[in-house]
C-alpha cells in the first residue's frame, strides 16, 4: 500500500457532525479513520457505519479487555460494523486475545484484530505504578510475543518498538503506531512519540494522528503537509 493509505485520522471529537465533516473534506487524500471510545460512547455502531457509508475505512479504537466470552462478543459486534481493524488490550490474557480472533476469522471479510501493547502516553515510572517492573520496550516485546502466539495480526505500539518487534515477531507481522506528531507540532500528554516519516522508516504498516490534524485551523492543509513530509 501507499503510505498515505497508511495514515489513520483519529476523529476524536464530541460530536458526530464533526466528525463526518472531516471525514468529507479529507476523502480522497486520507481515507482511514479511527473511532474511539470518545465518540463511540456517544453514538455507538451509528456512526462507524455513517463513516463507512462515505467510502472510508474505520480503525475501531476500544481496546476490548474484560473475560473471555465478553471480549468475544464484542468482537462479533465490531465485524458486524464492518470495520477494517479493531483492537484488545494484550494485557487481557492469551484466552482473552484467542476469542477476539475466533470471531474474526468467523467473519468474512475478516479485519485486522490488533493487541495494544503499553500505551504511547506511559512511562517506565506508569509502568511501575501498576506493578510492572520491566522497562518499556521489555513490556511491549513480552505483549507482542503473546500477542503472536494468540493468532492476533500485530499489535499497537509505539514507534521506538517496532525495530524489537519486527525483529522478533517477523516483519508480517503488523505494527500500528499512535503517538505520531508530525515536524513543529506539539506532543501534547503523550511521551513515546515520532514524526510520521520517521515511523514509515523504521517499519510502521500504519500510524495514527489525531490533534495536529484535527485541531488545526485548516485540517486540510494540515492533511497536506503530512503527506508532503512523508
Amino acid at each position: 500500500m501507499n503510505r498515505k493509505d497508511r495514515i489513520i485520522i483519529a476523529l476524536d471529537f464530541d460530536s458526530d457532525t464533526e466528525a463526518l465533516s472531516l471525514v468529507r473534506k479529507l476523502k480522497g487524500k486520507i481515507n482511514f479513520f479511527k473511532v474511539g471510545s470518545r465518540l463511540f460512547t456517544k453514538y455507538g455502531g451509528a456512526v462507524v457505519k455513517k463513516i463507512a457509508s462515505l467510502g472510508a475505512d474505520v480503525f475501531l479504537d476500544l481496546k476490548f479487555h474484560d473475560i473471555p466470552n465478553t471480549v468475544r462478543g464484542s468482537a462479533v459486534s465490531a465485524c458486524s460494523l464492518g470495520v477494517k481493524i479493531f483492537n484488545v488490550h494484550a494485557s487481557g490474557g492469551r484466552k482473552m486475545m484467542e476469542e477476539a480472533v475466533k470471531a474474526a476469522k468467523n467473519h468474512k471479510p475478516s479485519p485486522i484484530v490488533l493487541g495494544v501493547t503499553v500505551l504511547t502516553s506511559m512511562s517506565f515510572d506508569d509502568l511501575y505504578e501498576t506493578g510492572v517492573e520491566r522497562k518499556v520496550e521489555e513490556q511491549v516485546l513480552r505483549l507482542a510475543n503473546l500477542a503472536k502466539e494468540s493468532g492476533l495480526d500485530g499489535v499497537v505500539a509505539s514507534a521506538k518498538e517496532i525495530d524489537i518487534i519486527k525483529k522478533e515477531c517477523g516483519r508480517d507481522f503488523i505494527v500500528l503506531t499512535p503517538g505520531i506528531r508530525p515536524v513543529g507540532t506539539s506532543a501534547d500528554d503523550q511521551k513515546r512519540i515520532v514524526t510520521p516519516e520517521i515511523a514509515f522508516n523504521k517499519g510502521a504498516d500504519y500510524i495514527v494522528i489525531g490533534r495536529a490534524v484535527t485541531s488545526a485551523p485548516d485540517p486540510v492543509e494540515a492533511a497536506d503537509k503530512i503527506l508532503g513530509e512523508i
